[in-house]
């Protein structure tokens, strides 16, 4: 599919208004909504679909090898167990067709590049500073313990304009809640699909709407909705009381994985949020991402 097919799903006008899925209004759950349309630039937007289609690679082939490629050039088993939220057969397919086709220094330049060349259409030099110097300043004094995309992000060069070291600071907020997730999601006993499952029915979906794009089939969504029944966290196709229960407790397990970021952003983080909120109503203004409010909560 081209870069025009997907934005012909993704960001046409819905039918009917889809409502917006109600999330706690933490601190760290309020920032990372608020930047998730800037830290997905690198993906949604045109510049770098384009770059990364020139170097023969798909839509999806972009997003799997251009996230992976901070790691490195790893085994496809450790970008599955990274990711985490993927089928594994597909993810490792896909993983292994992309890396066949494009070097990692060209997929790397592709995505910053055309991430910084995107913005820089949409955002103010002052407003993107605005919004990346304190989010840098606070994310250079991580501990990168446990936080293996993370800490790979960080550990690549910083994009030498406004622009880009914003697509940067917001892309190492969404791996820093990612990896943290991922880590709550296994002390609660979650696997992949189950985890996919309970989201997509807290944010509104229909059971498989959403886990489907993650490459998991009918057979293992029924499975994962047989076990979730049997814990008591489902039932016709909702969650209970007790499913919404262990699924605030997800979010909130994730929220306290990032305290010290929130710490660190101080009196800074509302008035960052704030234009980090301004610059996400522009981009969505553009198409260039998701019209569905799920999609965005969803990540």
């Amino acid at each position: 599919m081209t870069y025009d097919d997907i934005m012909a799903v993704f960001c046409a006008t819905p039918a009917e208004p889809i409502p917006v899925p109600v999330v706690p209004a933490t601190p760290a759950r309020r920032l990372r909504d608020a930047v998730e349309p800037i830290a997905t630039h690198g993906w949604w937007s045109r510049p770098p679909s384009e770059r990364l289609a020139a170097l023969g690679l798909s839509f999806f082939d972009g997003y799997v090898w251009g996230r992976a490629a901070a790691l490195g050039t790893p085994e496809a088993s450790v970008v599955v167990a990274t990711f985490g939220v993927f089928e594994p057969g597909m993810l490792a397919s896909v993983y292994q067709h992309a890396t066949s086709m494009a070097s990692r220094d060209d997929v790397l330049a592709a995505r910053a590049d055309g991430a910084a060349e995107s913005l820089a259409t949409l955002v103010s030099a002052n407003e993107a500073e605005a919004i990346a110097d304190p989010l840098l300043a606070a994310i250079s004094q991580l501990d990168g313990m446990g936080r293996p995309l993370f800490s790979a992000l960080r550990g690549l060069p910083l994009p030498d304009t406004a622009p880009g070291r914003l697509w940067r600071a917001a892309e190492l907020v969404r791996e820093h809640r990612g990896d943290g997730h991922l880590a709550a999601a296994v002390a609660a006993g979650l696997d992949a699909v189950t985890l996919n499952v309970v989201t997509e029915l807290w944010l509104g979906y229909p059971v498989g709407e959403y886990s489907h794009t993650r490459g998991f089939a009918a057979e293992q969504l029924g499975a994962a909705v047989s076990g979730l029944e049997d814990r008591g966290w489902v039932s016709n196709g909702a969650l209970t009381a007790d499913g919404l229960a262990a699924r605030l407790e997800l979010e909130l397990a994730t929220d306290v994985s990032q305290q010290r970021l929130i710490d660190l952003l101080g009196d800074d983080l509302d008035e960052i949020i704030s234009h980090a909120e301004n610059v996400a109503a522009t981009i969505l203004a553009a198409r260039a991402f998701p019209t569905d409010p799920r999609k965005r909560a969803a990540g």
